[in-house]
């Protein structure tokens, strides 16, 4: 299973514990000061990709003398810098999972941007590999149909949050529901695992699946 690791340029306090060890598996994307970052933390990304717009000239530097292939793009432009790289990870390095770091945070039009990233039609065949990681959370998408996860260790919380019309079945959680119909995005919060998995399924378009804790 190949892992391709997204780091965007949301606040590094919002890092998962695991990022600011090195102790993520897989290869690295860096998404514009992302790269910076990632160089700092001695990982060389595969490929560095932003508009670079928002770094000094040392900071880019830094990242010509360690990064093989960067890709310099105009801020105008019809993909994020996000948008790219997840497009870089999927059609190009053919990922069978999609980490992103950083995502979270800071601006809320970038955070709104990340998490509707799944909802996008051009991005529907990779959508379940795309979890959203930060410190307190992990967000996973899944399209219509049956489906497993595992418990998280340390997560405690489970929320699922429909982005469209659906009939939802619950299972194996504290709060179920049976084929309840959904007539808009809704998140129910707060649920928890009634073990170490849960099962659940829907209809049509797209659920997202949250773990959490508290800080």
């Amino acid at each position: 299973m190949k892992t391709i690791n997204l780091l965007v340029g949301g606040p590094t306090d919002l890092w998962p514990d695991s990022l600011r060890q090195g102790k993520i598996d897989g290869d690295w994307i860096g998404v514009d000061r992302g790269n910076v970052w990632l160089v700092q933390m001695g990982i060389k990304p595969l490929i560095s990709i932003g508009d670079f717009d928002s770094m000094d000239q040392l900071e880019f530097e830094i990242i010509s003398n360690n990064v093989s292939d960067i890709r310099t793009y105009n801020p105008d432009k019809d993909y994020t810098d996000t948008q790219l790289a997840l497009k870089i990870a999927s059609d190009e390095l053919k990922a069978d999972v999609i980490n992103i770091f950083g995502a979270t945070g800071g601006r809320i039009d970038h955070f709104i941007s990340n998490y509707l990233l799944a909802t996008e039609p051009k991005f529907r065949d990779v959508v379940e590999k795309i979890r959203i990681i930060d410190k307190q959370n992990v967000i996973q998408y899944f399209t219509s149909g049956e489906h497993e996860i595992t418990k998280i260790d340390m997560m405690h919380y489970l929320a699922f949050i429909p982005m469209n019309a659906m009939h939802l079945s619950i299972h194996d959680a504290i709060y179920k529901l049976d084929n309840y119909y959904v007539e808009r995005p809704f998140a129910y919060s707060s649920n928890q695992f009634d073990g170490d998995k849960c099962h659940f399924d829907f209809d049509d378009g797209v659920l997202c699946v949250i773990q959490s804790k508290d800080a």
